[in-house]
């Protein structure tokens, strides 16, 4: 059975509040954001931070338990067993033995979690532009934001599949 490594998918849930930390900052798109969003400095005050940051972790943990099924393969094996590797035939207790870590790496886990934000997200946020009458650089700020956004989430979630082991690189 595939181990869920929890704190991998907390650790890349904080991943969101960091990267909007920095790409929303005034001297990187915060302002033109801002601007094309149709938002000030004084609709920015009124909300509560707290629970737009608690919320963010929240719905990020959802987003790194869908990473782990675009990022590992393996999950896909045990898909093709019905869920319960007990009921398999021995030649797939052979096949996780021998790929069972296979292609589990940061790199890895980015490349498809980068392929999940080009074909996926951009798409999804520029149709939602679209019809909310937003700018094209609006839809390109926020789709590139979530794309290099889950392009790290989902390098931690595929690298980070043990407490004690973290791969950058896929082994050869």
């Amino acid at each position: 059975m595939i181990q869920i490594n929890f704190l991998a998918i907390l650790f890349a849930a904080l991943m969101p509040l960091l990267t909007r930390f920095i790409w929303y900052s005034p001297q990187v798109f915060g302002k033109i954001w801002m601007r094309e969003a149709g938002l000030d400095e004084d609709k920015m005050k009124g909300a509560n931070m707290g629970v737009i940051f608690i919320s963010s972790v929240v719905l990020s943990v959802l987003i790194g338990m869908f990473l782990q099924f675009v990022t590992i393969h393996q999950f896909g094996a045990v898909g093709m067993v019905g869920g319960n590797p007990d009921l398999a035939k021995p030649s797939f207790t052979a096949f996780m033995q021998d790929y069972g870590t296979a292609f589990r790496s940061f790199g890895h886990g980015a490349l498809h979690s980068f392929m999940a934000g080009i074909f996926f997200v951009l798409p999804l946020i520029s149709i939602n532009a679209m019809f909310e009458r937003k700018s094209w650089k609006y839809a390109l700020i926020n789709a590139a934001y979530w794309t290099i956004t889950i392009t790290i989430m989902g390098g931690i979630i595929c690298g980070w599949y043990a407490i004690d082991g973290f791969n950058w690189v896929t082994q050869k």
